[in-house]
């Protein structure tokens, strides 16, 4: 069997955590995309098939504070940004979908700083 390339398990492990876990308009799902350089999280209700609220390091709201930081201050950034603009949708609670990607690093930075914020997950 041929190996299986990095991003390719990624996405077996993200099929797999996607199995388990499902948004609803209560609590969305809290899916984090990561690149090379940027990351991207969306808050979705996958019952009605839609974003309720999103936030990258690519966001021009975010731009003058991105300016000068590390990854993970980045995330932290988009972490806190995406707690805010999910309490005023009025949701709380989420479902943490880290799509694939360890906990560590940017994803961890993110994920923390949306509990910060107020989000419950």
């Amino acid at each position: 069997m041929a190996k299986l390339s990095r991003e390719q398990m990624r996405k077996r492990r993200h099929r797999r955590i996607r199995g388990k876990i499902a948004g609803s308009a209560e609590r969305p799902r809290l899916n984090v995309r990561r690149s090379l350089q940027h990351i991207y999280v969306q808050l979705i209700d996958d019952v009605a098939g839609r974003t309720v609220a999103s936030a990258s390091t690519v966001d021009k709201a975010l731009a003058a504070e991105m300016a000068g930081k590390s990854g993970k201050e980045q995330a932290a950034l988009v972490g806190k940004a995406v707690a805010e603009r999910a309490q005023a949708a009025g949701i709380n609670g989420v479902v943490f979908d880290r799509g694939g990607y360890g906990y560590h690093g940017r994803v961890q930075a993110l994920a923390e700083a949306a509990r910060e914020a107020g989000l419950e997950f």
